[in-house]
């Protein structure tokens, strides 16, 4: 697990390079943290939605399967890239969600089970340096479950604007927390 001095800004994210060995790739470390990695990518699936070709996300990234906007060895995806598989859309979510699971619980060491998952999903939305700077995370790490459900919830906006894909889906994540 990195410590504090090994997150990096936004701009440079990289997963720490246990994160991306073959082993870990092939069987993520769901085991051990209660499925969460499992229901993460069943949120992920039900609210990125699946698109066997590239398209450019609302944010004009070109994106792929299950909001996947880099390929396993680092490459980005192409608009001109070829169509994906569900199976192969599943693998690159399991191996998103894996590669973000020691970056969350660096910041978030208290989560496991269900909470994890809740943060996992708005990580792979939103991204690891959002939630390294917000309330919530305070929220989470103070214990205070209710307070950080609130601050769950204000995380539903596009563009300045409320976009009701994510108040459902922020909805769902504070279920689980």
């Amino acid at each position: 697990m990195p410590g504090k001095a090994s997150i990096k800004p936004i701009g440079a994210f990289t997963a720490p390079a246990k994160a991306t060995t073959p082993t870990t790739q092939k069987k993520p470390a769901v085991e051990t943290h209660d499925g969460a990695v499992l229901l993460a990518a069943d949120l992920c699936r039900a609210f990125e939605g699946f698109r066997a070709r590239p398209y450019l996300c609302p944010a004009g990234i070109p994106t792929v399967g299950y909001g996947t906007t880099r390929y396993p060895d680092g490459q980005p995806v192409g608009i001109s890239d070829k169509s994906i598989s569900r199976e192969t859309a599943d693998l690159y979510l399991l191996h998103e969600l894996t590669a973000l699971l020691p970056w969350v619980l660096a910041l978030c060491p208290r989560l496991s089970g269900r909470r994890l998952a809740a943060i996992l999903d708005f990580a792979y939305n939103l991204g690891v340096g959002r939630l390294r700077a917000s309330t919530l995370r305070k929220r989470i790490n103070a214990g205070d479950w209710v307070a950080a459900r609130v601050e769950l919830l204000k995380w539903n906006k596009g563009g300045g604007k409320i976009l009701a894909g994510l108040v459902k889906r922020r909805e769902a994540e504070a279920r689980l927390i």
